[in-house]
């Protein structure tokens, strides 16, 4: 099989999530459980890091392997979904699998793979950590796909669990309440095994403390430790002063959405915990893995600049939270008008984030090239409800082509709603 009758096979032959929706989603580790017999558990042949939420374990993951990858180890990171290449899944120290790795995997389980039938997600973290393990990595950073407790990846026995927030996302899988979703987010942490919350919510808290005091897991609410204030911006590189045990001191973080506020003091408390469990990270190597973030770990898509005149920015926020922290950083900038790209999913809820959004804004309505888009005439239907008024283009590029072409050079343009707009932007 070539690389490209290997895709074929993946994308065609298994259900995804990301593509289809429901039909792709289950709650069973049987089909994960199966794999990595067959594949004689590479899973436990690498240290790994678990990491859950609704919001920002992406941006969390990332940082923790640009860390880890700086202070010396051989670093794997897997996540999802892709944003261009599916390769972008797997990587060791920044590095994607290669192609011929991807088919050598399908190639020798190919049999197996037919007569299971996994979901797409369950084949693509098969194949993470038998790749990981084939590579011999020293650790592994494990993004969660949706949820935790029956997500694919919790079959792990990580060194440290991490859980960045608990948002309204997946509800008719998770659960209505916040409470329910993080009783499902919950089921990553394990007996014994340390767990790390970024971000400190009442509705939460309880649900979280439960479940670590029934497993004997020391659990850790990372701001109640670490206070974080933005400093300043300059040269691509935000500025936090950080007080931690009543010490000042001053990280310069790569990625400049304002709500890596949220983010990074669960970085900071996972790292703290792994220095206290003998793994060795320089403060030096904490402050590059912050700084190059991204050309580190080839992190894309989130409050990325893709052009300043007239200023271009996207980014993957796609739920309520997300959407207010983009909503409040877009005010930060001066500019004449502001041009909204937007493309959404048709099985989540849009009425809240239309809501939100400005009704001076200029809209293109778009949509991608999956199965589960909301058709943009849809899209700008529903927005008329909420006095929202622009053009129809569907396609991602045309959409965004149409913006640059009537938006002033003073203007900004945003372009989001959905990860799979973001991944449709050809200069990405």
């Amino acid at each position: 099989m070539t690389y490209q009758e290997t895709l074929d096979f993946l994308f065609n032959a298994l259900p995804m999530f990301q593509r289809q929706g429901a039909p792709a989603f289950k709650k069973d580790l049987s089909n994960t459980l199966a794999l990595c017999d067959h594949l004689r558990n590479p899973e436990k042949k690498f240290k790994s890091i678990h990491v859950a939420g609704t919001n920002g374990k992406g941006s969390t993951s990332h940082s923790l392997a640009a860390i880890l990858q700086k202070a010396g180890y051989k670093t794997g990171l897997y996540t999802s979904p892709h944003l261009k290449s599916f390769t972008e899944r797997i990587k060791i120290d920044g590095i994607e699998i290669p192609e011929d790795e991807v088919v050598q995997f399908v190639k020798e389980n190919k049999t197996f793979i037919e007569n299971l039938k996994p979901s797409f997600f369950e084949m693509t973290v098969a194949m993470a950590f038998w790749h990981f393990a084939k590579e011999s990595v020293d650790v592994a950073v494990i993004e969660v796909g949706m949820g935790g407790k029956f997500d694919s990846t919790n079959v792990i026995l990580p060194e440290i669990s991490v859980i960045t927030n608990i948002g309204f996302d997946h509800v008719q899988f998770l659960g209505n309440t916040l409470p329910e979703i993080a009783g499902e987010k919950a089921g990553i942490i394990k007996q014994r095994i340390p767990v790390v919350i970024s971000q400190t919510q009442v509705e939460t808290k309880p649900v979280f403390i439960q479940k670590a005091q029934s497993v004997s897991a020391s659990i850790k609410f990372a701001d109640e430790s670490w206070q974080i204030k933005k400093a300043g911006v300059s040269e691509g590189l935000v500025t936090y002063e950080v007080i931690h045990k009543e010490e000042i001191s001053h990280l310069n973080f790569g990625l400049l959405g304002n709500y890596q506020r949220f983010n990074l003091p669960g970085i900071l408390e996972t790292v703290h915990q792994l220095k206290k469990s003998g793994w060795e990270i320089s403060e030096i190597a904490l402050k590059e893995g912050l700084e190059k973030v991204a050309s580190l770990t080839g992190l894309k898509g989130r409050w990325q600049v893709l052009e300043t005149q007239p200023m271009t920015i996207c980014d993957t926020g796609h739920n309520i939270a997300g959407f207010t922290e983009i909503l409040d950083q877009l005010k930060e900038y001066e500019y004449d008008a502001l041009w909204m790209v937007l493309g959404m999913v048709q099985d989540k809820d849009v009425s809240e984030v239309l809501s939100k959004l400005p009704k001076e804004a200029h809209f293109v309505f778009c949509e991608a090239k999956i199965p589960r888009a909301l058709p943009a005439s849809e899209l700008a239907k529903k927005a008329l409800d909420y006095e929202l008024k622009g053009q129809i283009v569907p396609e991602v590029n045309e959409a965004l082509t149409f913006a640059r072409k009537n938006a002033g050079k003073n203007d900004l343009i945003f372009i989001g709603g959905s990860t799979f707009v973001v991944a449709e932007i050809d200069e990405l």
